[in-house]
């Protein structure tokens, strides 16, 4: 309930904001996200600045359309929680399972060539999963984490659902197409995994803030498997955007490729310079090299436009909110200050042009130095809540407000004489 009341209040200033705005001026500026025209050859895209969640372009990115092996970014979280959660751990021993047996042999599909009677750490199949899109090394993993894959892929549905991916379903934990599976194929009417540019924004961010290790491993652009064993077997990444490969952009570190007859090239990327890191997503581009040529648009479009600034350090007052009242204590108020650096998302050139607005906890004495007595909204001029990729971004932009000092808890005395000086201040005052 608490958290509930706390993302009415900030959806409400920023809203009300926005409002104001619009009553000064005219229209608040339109956004963005919808006035660029990237001229982008693809079904579905969408540019956004990780830190805030800001949408900076967006083109067709609520429709579901079919997703390839970029369903795999989930696959990858599912894993990385179950090691988190000590389900599994990375040096537990696989053996090669049946299924996994015969998707390695599937033709023309990404894999590392699981053979019956071999044995691969968890961390192993990890990689190979997320460097090398492996097929085989995915659903092996779904079987270690859920006992089947239609167990794994109900986890990633739920899971989906938790995000806050309204436009996603998943049926297969690879991407590969349900009804192409031979013996293990899956009876349903929907033989695609689905889901939106912006889910795939949505999930991409997920991974990255939760598990930011994840990224050590999506920047490797080769990736040896059975090293120094038989069958070793020597794969570059399917993401062409990181050092060394064909389409090669400073600051990539990510993310997921996809393709699949029905999904056409997709990929979902991010990228990190200046402090800025920015997720993309196309889908439905014509040729491998093409999904990456229109992501180069976007992540350009991006940095060149835009920057991460610093608009308040830490410890820093803030105007119209330096104290914060205190009941019980021997002060009356505490002085209120930034609990760390304020940062915000600002065109390159401008400034950025907000008011700051705290809500203050009912605080009651002993308040120690440094405890979070409130929070901070920045109300941006003519940004939206649909400006942001999930509506939950309003309430984690919010900073935590921190006392500048202790207060001690006052002597029952000395609330004694306050509430009489404090009376007979109201007596005559009202007798004014």
């Amino acid at each position: 309930m608490k958290r509930n009341r706390w993302t009415q209040r900030l959806k409400g200033l920023v809203l009300s904001a926005a409002v104001l705005v619009g009553a000064m001026g005219g229209m608040a500026p339109q956004a963005e996200a919808q006035t660029a025209n990237l001229d982008l050859a693809a079904r579905s895209a969408i540019l956004v600045e990780a830190s805030t969640g800001r949408v900076l372009y967006s083109q067709n990115p609520d429709q579901p359309l079919p997703v390839a092996s970029m369903s795999k970014i989930m696959s990858e979280y599912l894993v990385q929680e179950a090691v988190q959660q000590k389900k599994i751990s990375w040096d537990d021993v696989v053996p090669v399972s049946e299924y996994a047996f015969y998707v390695a042999r599937i033709s023309d599909a990404s894999g590392v060539y699981l053979n019956a009677g071999e044995s691969f750490t968890v961390k192993e199949l990890y990689e190979a999963m997320a460097v090398v899109s492996a097929n085989d090394a995915t659903v092996l993993l779904a079987e270690k984490i859920a006992g089947s894959e239609p167990n794994f892929v109900q986890m990633m549905n739920q899971k989906a659902k938790e995000l806050g991916m309204t436009q996603t379903s998943f049926v297969t934990s690879t991407g590969l197409p349900a009804n192409e599976l031979g013996p293990y194929s899956v009876e349903t009417d929907q033989t695609e995994n689905l889901m939106s540019a912006r889910d795939s924004a949505i999930l991409a961010r997920a991974l990255i803030r939760d598990f930011p290790d994840a990224l050590e491993v999506s920047k490797i652009p080769r990736f040896t498997f059975r090293a120094g064993k038989p069958q070793e077997l020597k794969k570059a990444n399917y993401n062409w955007m990181l050092p060394g490969l064909n389409s090669f952009y400073e600051g990539v570190d990510g993310l997921k490729t996809g393709y699949t007859a029905a999904a056409k090239y997709c990929f979902t990327g991010t990228a990190e310079r200046d402090g800025m890191r920015l997720i993309s997503v196309v889908m439905g581009t014509e040729s491998e090299l093409k999904r990456f040529a229109e992501t180069k648009k976007l992540f350009d479009y991006g940095f060149s436009n835009y920057k991460v600034t610093k608009v308040m350090d830490k410890g820093a007052s803030i105007a119209g909110f330096e104290t914060a009242p205190v009941t019980g204590g021997v002060e009356v108020t505490v002085p209120a200050v930034t609990g760390k650096e304020v940062t915000m998302l600002a065109k390159i050139g401008d400034e950025p042009a907000y008011t700051p607005s705290v809500t203050f906890s009912q605080l009651t004495a002993p308040i120690a130095k440094d405890q979070t007595i409130g929070k901070l909204v920045l109300q941006e001029e003519g940004v939206a809540e649909t400006d942001y990729l999930q509506p939950e971004d309003l309430e984690r932009a919010a900073v935590d407000v921190v006392a500048a000092q202790e207060v001690e808890e006052a002597s029952w005395i000395r609330l004694f004489f306050r509430s009489i000086i404090e009376f007979f201040s109201g007596l005559f005052s009202s007798g004014s």
